[in-house]
This record gives structure tokens, sequence and C-alpha cells, in this order.
């Protein structure tokens, strides 16, 4: 996540089917039914044994989500069934598992399915601890949000707001299946009976969209500032250090930057902005500043430069780096907002470096290849890769459709990438 990373309550209304009509709003006329899409055809050049993780059965809709640093755990966001006559939750809980692999290593399902939020909290962002796979992070607001939120984004006039509940903080808890697997046999086990989530650090208004970098120390993550930008909320990006406790900012532009996360060395950030206030979301890279502390340590403190590498009009968000960190995929209304699809975009470093070079502007465009990976009916959104980069999970709406619904719910995919390190074709 958000047509964003961090979709507090829903995947965006924007993603899903919206009603056609004409001029004068009356219905559009009927169209003969278009047949499905042959999307295992047209995704084989770059994915390949496909695998539906989460289903209708487990879950309202399920999505955002992460790989552990080993691989072999998940961390998502989900609704769970309501019992009988009730209302599904609006907000999202916080989940974690286990993927299981058979059939020649490709994952299958996933076991061990354990909830670690509180009960009747706003959940998003799960990302676990690089050497720890028991603690996770994530942003939570640990109790019930409060009714009376101040409003966030929304594309145009479409229904979806992408809601910024002030009690939601950058939180931390622990995962018992994997601290069962991983832990030595002498560590103490954290008591979790009165604490089941702590509070990593609390500054005001909305904080999210929060990842550790690989050492641990650094997590970077999305504020809502005190004063609007262009008459709606601003977050910026920072990094917190958490052996000082201290914040920097890094990405303080006007309009809504988000969804943030380090390259794979930790020396660039991507992230997606509302820099012109038009909800047209476009992707930029980012290489870091920084400074050292007395232990010879570089502590990242700011920006160097920034490129903008998507500027086509449309709402990109969700940008995830490939662990060779030579492109990034995303989400992107380019090829309809009723339809969602994957896209790949180059980041040459050679070809920002050029670009930073001939330019002393603190904001440079850098135009960069592009390949579309998705081709399925419904939303294909935030796509991540594992950390070999041997899978790309997402979330999707291309599965079937349970009795009632207008579309299928929102669940979690995974499929084996083919396309190797770096993009093959110009698109």
């Amino acid at each position: 996540m958000t047509p964003l990373r961090t979709s507090t309550w829903l995947i965006p209304l924007c993603a899903a089917t919206l009603a056609a009509a004409q001029p004068g709003g009356h219905p559009a006329p009927t169209q003969p039914a278009a047949p499905p899409l042959d999307w295992k055809s047209l995704e084989k050049p770059l994915l390949r044994n496909h695998v539906q993780l989460t289903s209708r059965a487990q879950f309202v809709r399920a999505g955002e989500q992460y790989f552990s640093a080993d691989g072999k755990w998940i961390v998502f966001q989900a609704v769970a069934p309501p019992t009988d006559g009730a209302q599904p939750d609006p907000f999202y809980a916080m989940y974690a598992a286990r993927l299981d692999a058979f059939r020649d290593g490709t994952p299958t399902h996933l076991a061990g399915v354990t909830r670690i939020s509180p009960p009747g909290s706003a959940n998003t962002c799960g990302w676990f601890h690089p050497t720890q796979p028991w603690r996770i992070l994530m942003a939570s607001t640990l109790t019930r949000p409060a009714d009376d939120q101040k409003s966030g984004f929304q594309v145009g006039q479409r229904k979806y707001v992408w809601m910024f509940p002030n009690e939601m903080e950058i939180v931390e808890t622990f995962f018992a299946p994997a601290w069962d697997a991983h832990a030595t046999p002498d560590a103490p086990k954290p008591d979790l009976a009165s604490t089941p989530a702590t509070t990593l650090f609390a500054r005001p208004n909305y904080d999210a969209e929060c990842s550790w970098d690989s050492t641990g120390r650094f997590v970077l993550y999305a504020h809502i500032e005190d004063e609007l930008a262009m008459g709606r909320p601003d977050a910026n990006i920072y990094i917190h250090d958490s052996r000082t406790g201290k914040d920097y900012p890094i990405v303080t532009a006007p309009g809504y930057d988000g969804g943030p996360f380090f390259s794979p060395d930790n020396r660039s950030i991507c992230y997606r902005s509302d820099r012109k206030g038009d909800d047209l979301l476009q992707l930029f890279v980012a290489t870091l500043r920084f400074e050292k502390d007395a232990e010879g340590v570089d502590i990242p403190v700011g920006i160097d430069r920034e490129f903008q590498i998507t500027d086509n009009g449309q709402v990109n968000w969700a940008p995830y780096w490939h662990p060779s960190g030579n492109f990034l995929v995303y989400g992107s209304s380019e090829e309809g907002h009723q339809n969602y699809e994957v896209f790949a975009v180059e980041v040459n470093k050679e070809q920002l470096a050029a670009a930073a070079k001939a330019s002393d502007a603190p904001t440079v465009p850098v135009p960069a290849r592009r390949q579309r990976v998705t081709f399925a009916d419904g939303a294909d959104v935030l796509p991540v890769f594992s950390p070999d980069g041997r899978w790309m999970m997402w979330t999707s709406q291309r599965g079937p459709r349970a009795e009632g619904e207008a579309r299928p719910s929102s669940q979690i995919w995974i499929a084996e990438w083919t396309g190797g390190a770096s993009l093959s074709r110009e698109k």
C-alpha cells in the first residue's frame, strides 16, 4: 500500500469496477461480455506457477503482503469473515504465516496463520525484522480508532477515501511461530500476556508505511504533518534511528510523499508522491545523504538527489525494489482505473548519475524503460519480491467470485519470477 501502499481500510475503490455512464448520468448501453483473458499465457514471459495463497473462505479480503528476510514467512493485512448476520470489520487486522512449499519448491499455501494485531485496532504495513523474524514492525492504532477522523487521499470524486487515523503509530509485535523456529534455546521468550504490541515511537498525527533497513537499526516511514499542503493532508518521509531515537526528515516536498522502501544496498529509497496535488501519483528514487556518527556508522540524514522516474498522467503507487536494485515493480492505472496492473520500471544507476551530472535541479526527471507484468481482469497491485528474487507476491482480484460479490475479492497470489534481474524490453 492507498490508491496507495497503506490502504488502512480497503483496497482502493478506484481499482474496483465502477459503473459506466454516459453524460447526464444515463447508464451506458450493455455491451457483450468480453471473453476472460488468458492471463497465464500473457504473463508467461515474466511469471509462471501462479498460486493463490489466501481465499474468500479464509478472508473477506487480504493483501499488502511482505516476505521475511529469509523468505520463509509472510506478514499481511486481512479482514476475517464475520459471524452470521454481522458486517465485516471495517479495519484490517495484521496476520503472519509460514509459506509451505511443495511441487518442486513452489509455495502452495500458508500454514500457521496467526493474528498479531490487537482486537478492534486498525492496522497496515507489516514488516519483518531483518535478522529476528519473530519481531514484526507495523502501523497500528492498538485500539479502535475514533469515528471523527480527518479524511485523506481521494481520487477525484470517487467514493474511496484513504483515512489517516491520528491514533496510527509505528509499533512492534511478536510472532511466536518464528521465535520457536529461529530463536536460540537459552533465549528468554517475551511475556506477551499483557502487552501483545508496543509502540516503537510515538508522534502526533498519522504514522505508517514503515519498514526496517537491512541492519534493523533504521526505520523508514511516512508522517502526516500538522500543516496542509495544497489543501490536503501532507505526508513527509522520515527515518527513525532506533538506537538514538532521533527522527530525520528525508523527503519534505509539498504533497503526499509515502510508500518508501530502502534499496537493497541501503543507499537509496523509492517512494511515490502526489507532488502536483492532482491525485496522479508518480514514482521517485532518491539517493540518501549520510553523516558518520562517533562510531563511524553512516547515518542517513537526508537525500542527496531526487529522481522522478514516472510522469505519465496515471496513478502509480506501491513501488518495490527487485533484490538486484535494477528495477521496481508497482501498481498502475495505466490500463484504466477499473483494472490496475503491475508494471516494472528500470532504475539504471549509470543513467541516474548522468542525469544528476547534467542538471543542478534538486529533482531530476529520468525517462525510464518500463514493462507490463500482469494481464488479468481485476486489480493487480502491491507487488513484492522474495529476498532471492525467485518469487513475486502481490494482491489480486483474479480469483473466483463469491456469491453476491460484484467482482472477486482481493487476495494474495504468488508466482515464480522468470524475468531475471533486468528489464528485457521497452514499453
